[in-house]
């Protein structure tokens, strides 16, 4: 039965009772999904930490499954690694079990990647055959896995900019791109499934000033993580270890070195950890207003907990922030450091999605 027949007001209580099944199956399934694209995330924060996301230099999708299982096979793919400019320049010392711990974790990140695409398909035909899927759902959850592979394409075109003479690294722009796509896919994802789960907006139109500064706060929280891009891409979180001063001026010397100015926006690392840190206190300040706001809304109106969530999540991901930076960005505080955002960026949107109100005209969405 699929979901949306039982919200019609003459559907009868079995309808309704298989309705209510339905949405908790396919939210269960969005959810799980919406998390393993979190997880996702996170290892590729610790690939690109670690330097793994370029010791596979073959694009196999299928049988790429597999990994080495025999010796030969080993020394083929690290004689591939020793032909990149990574190697000679970064990892020249680098022997057959140097080259195993790199591997791992890029093929276990690529491994997860297949396996999310499975977690996705299979039971998205399963729920589609039984009539749990409500048809107005599918062209959204079909749009959703072609994002989802072409996802996968993106990641190789990142990937393969490292392969560039002279480039030790991927291309920090590309990086950003596959970053974005990511937080896309997650968030429409996760989004589809608060859909599933809670159904129309009901919320009271006494929370709208509470939804517009929500609205504010998830589109700052995504320019925040992008801005983050740029600083893993080029590295600028390895200088300026200090806070909240670099060295020890507020804006530091060299902002504008690069000609034209926009390169510096992107390029030059002053100015580009500086922007990351402007940016994100204006974003958690944004947040905590919100949850300020939020909190003056009556609790029947406006349950408490996601506005805590929204403030311990903003306020644990600045203090993280500086922590890493004082550490130079070591590899659990980095990858903690990019799982957090996502989860500011989640609590952001839980909140929004929350107090989204009916439409003036047409009913509910």
């Amino acid at each position: 039965m699929p979901f949306d027949v039982g919200d019609f007001p003459g559907a009868s209580s079995s309808d309704r009772a298989a309705s209510r099944r339905s949405r908790r199956l396919v939210g269960t399934w969005l959810f799980t999904v919406a998390g393993m694209v979190l997880v996702m995330i996170g290892l590729g924060g610790a690939t690109r930490l670690s330097g793994s996301g370029l010791s596979i230099m073959e694009w196999a999708p299928l049988m790429g499954t597999l990994p080495p299982l025999t010796e030969a096979e080993w020394q083929r793919l690290f004689a591939l690694y020793k032909q990149i400019p990574q190697f000679a320049l970064v990892n020249a010392d680098f022997g057959l079990a140097d080259f195993k711990g790199i591997f791992w974790l890029e093929w276990f990140h690529r491994f997860w990647g297949r396996a999310l695409g499975l977690a996705f398909l299979v039971p998205f035909v399963w729920f589609w055959v039984k009539g749990h899927i409500a048809q107005r759902l599918v062209p959204r959850l079909l749009a959703l896995f072609v994002l989802g592979g072409l996802q996968g394409v993106v990641g190789w075109f990142m990937v393969a900019s490292g392969f560039f003479p002279d480039a030790t690294t991927v291309s920090a722009y590309r990086l950003v791109i596959h970053l974005g796509l990511a937080l896309v896919l997650y968030g429409a994802i996760l989004w589809t499934a608060l859909n599933v789960a809670l159904g129309p907006p009901m919320a009271a139109r006494a929370v709208q000033r509470t939804h517009l500064l929500a609205a504010t706060t998830c589109g700052l929280v995504a320019i925040t993580i992008l801005a983050g891009g740029f600083v893993a891409g080029i590295r600028a979180g390895l200088t300026y270890n200090t806070f909240p001063l670099m060295d020890g001026q507020l804006i530091p010397a060299g902002y504008g070195d690069l000609r034209p100015f926009i390169l510096n926006f992107t390029e030059n690392v002053a100015a580009v950890q500086f922007n990351h840190r402007l940016l994100a206190s204006i974003t958690a300040l944004c947040a905590l207003v919100t949850v300020a706001v939020g909190l003056r809304v009556s609790p029947q109106l406006l349950p408490r907990p996601m506005l805590y969530a929204l403030g311990a999540a903003v306020i644990g991901q600045y203090v993280l922030g500086v922590v890493t930076l004082l550490h130079v960005v070591p590899l659990g505080l980095g990858t903690a450091h990019q799982v957090g955002a996502v989860l500011v960026l989640t609590a952001a949107l839980v909140l929004l999605h929350t107090t989204r109100v009916p439409r003036a005209r047409g009913g509910p969405e």
